[in-house]
């Protein structure tokens, strides 16, 4: 999952007695985000990246449709053309990539690339709509995008890891086209209630790809049951809790668990598939991360 959902929710300032919550939730969701990796890597190569997909976009879907049959007199029908395009910008085509490169590399570089997000948001922002980026982000695209050379040079078993790279970024990318197209035409909107609207369109419009490249032989049970998590635990009710920290804490302190999902990522990889982390990842995981941490960092303000 991707952090360029950070758009319009207004922040809501906890008390003091329940301020412990908010780290226990984005260490939780850092936790769940960076397992989805995982789950991609077990359950791509039976299903094929379209179909599991398609079955993570019908679950996570499913499980935030609560919100959006609660908000649906609040979506006119005008909107669903544009809900329909970011759901293809912001979900389809990206999980697809993510799952494309979870085929050809280890779990940590998807979750790298992934990291890039925050950063392509701004970008995206400065090249579009005019906003402007600043000395400081600036550095850190140079230095993230050094990050992303660093990794595609990587080998993983003797192969090159640069197409998975170049799949994840690319779908970094996206997210940061789909996060300034939310924050720019559904501001107001209830922000759940838009996820599952997205997810939703996404699977419809990707549904006849998934029927045509469904696997012929039989998927067993450890793909299914990760596609379920990756689809349940990992988009529904992982976006459900993203939305409620947006909501409490604003979408800058949010942005935290971006930071995180790499680091779990490689502990779920290491754990319970025996993936290393190799010295390219390091040094590119180290770039990235640092870059994005950048570029979140808020300007001084200016004497007057």
């Amino acid at each position: 999952m991707s952090a360029s959902g950070l758009t319009h929710p207004q922040a809501v300032t906890p008390t003091f007695n329940r301020a412990w919550i908010t780290p226990l939730e984005l260490g939780g969701l850092a936790a769940v985000w960076g397992a989805s990796f995982l789950f991609l890597r077990i359950a791509a190569p039976a299903f094929g990246p379209i179909p599991l997909v398609e079955l993570r976009l019908v679950l996570g879907a499913a499980v935030l449709m609560p919100f959006l049959w609660r908000a649906r007199a609040s979506i006119p029908r005008a909107l669903w053309p544009r809900l329909a395009l970011v759901g293809v910008i912001n979900a389809a085509v990206p999980f697809s990539l993510f799952a494309w490169a979870a085929r050809q590399a280890p779990a940590g570089v998807g979750a790298i690339t992934n990291s890039m997000a925050v950063l392509f948001t701004a970008l995206v922002a400065f090249l579009f709509y005019g906003e402007r980026i600043g000395a400081r982000r600036a550095v850190a695209l140079l230095t993230g995008f050094a990050g992303v050379v660093v990794l595609a040079s990587g080998r993983s078993a003797g192969a090159s890891v640069a197409w998975a790279v170049a799949a994840g970024t690319t779908g970094a990318f996206l997210y940061g086209i789909g996060g300034n197209l939310v924050r720019r035409h559904f501001s107001g909107l209830p922000a759940a209630a838009v996820a599952s609207a997205t997810l939703g369109c996404g699977a419809v419009l990707l549904l006849p790809f998934a029927v045509a490249t469904w696997p012929t032989e039989s998927i067993g049970l450890r793909p299914w049951l990760a596609g379920a998590a990756l689809g349940i635990v990992c988009t529904g009710f992982g976006y459900a809790v993203f939305y409620r920290l947006i909501q409490r804490i604003g979408a800058p302190r949010a942005a935290v668990v971006t930071y995180l999902v790499p680091l779990f990522a490689l502990t779920w990889a290491w754990l319970l598939l025996g993936e290393q982390l190799t010295p390219t990842m390091g040094v590119a995981g180290a770039l990235i991360l640092g870059s994005v941490a950048l570029g979140q960092v808020p300007s001084a303000p200016k004497a007057k």
